[in-house]
Formats: C-alpha cells, structure tokens, sequence
C-alpha cells in the first residue's frame, strides 16, 4: 500500500471550519474544536428552528386577525369557522396582510362573514 499523507486534507477540513465559525465570539471564532463544536450546535438550532419560523408565523397572523376582528364584534374562532362557511378560502397570511395593510377591505369580508 501506497503511504497517504493527511496534512492537506486536514487543513481544508479545518479551514473550512474556522470559515463558518466566522463572527463567533471568543475562541469558537479561532480554535478549531471549539469552533467546531459551536457549529454543531448552531447548525442543529438553524435546523429546528426553519421548522418553528413556520408555526410562529401562523401565531403571529392569528393574533393580527383577531385583532382586527375584536372591535366588529368578532373573536378568531367565530371568524375562521364563519369563513369556512362562506366558503371564502384565504389563508391567515392573507388576512393578517389585510388586516393591517388594507383595514377597509378587511372589515368588507368581515361584514361579508357575518351575513
């Protein structure tokens, strides 16, 4: 068997490594295990956390729905279920938009709802 010399291949792994760590504090920025292991955790985080962007968004647009609701007389619940029956189908980002951007719009299809 032919002797393999690791030296080049290391270096690009922890190069590579020390890249990301870029903007850590301390030595997590500059020692290569620490780095490494911020990574690990940083890059554990980033995953679960693309998953809860999603249902925290959905929160927030219910509670900028009910927001809007409340002063015409109407909860969240009472809205969605009354949507459904209207067969009106927009989703809670859409709303939620409306609501803030479009207030006018928003308080016609409530009144369309309540009908």
């Amino acid at each position: 068997m032919v002797r393999v010399k690791r030296g080049v291949s290391a270096l690009k792994r922890k190069k590579n490594i020390l890249k990301h760590a870029k903007g850590f504090r301390l030595g997590r920025k500059s020692k290569y295990c620490l780095a490494k292991e911020a990574l690990m955790k940083a890059w554990t985080y980033a995953y679960r956390d693309r998953k809860n962007k999603k249902r925290d968004f959905r929160r927030l647009w219910q509670i900028q729905i009910n927001a809007a609701c409340r002063p015409q007389g109407l909860s969240y619940s009472k809205f969605i279920a009354c949507l459904k029956k209207a067969k009106i189908e927009l989703d809670r980002k859409i709303l939620s938009e409306l609501a803030k951007i479009h207030p006018q719009i928003f308080e016609k299809i409530v009144e369309k709802v309540k009908e």
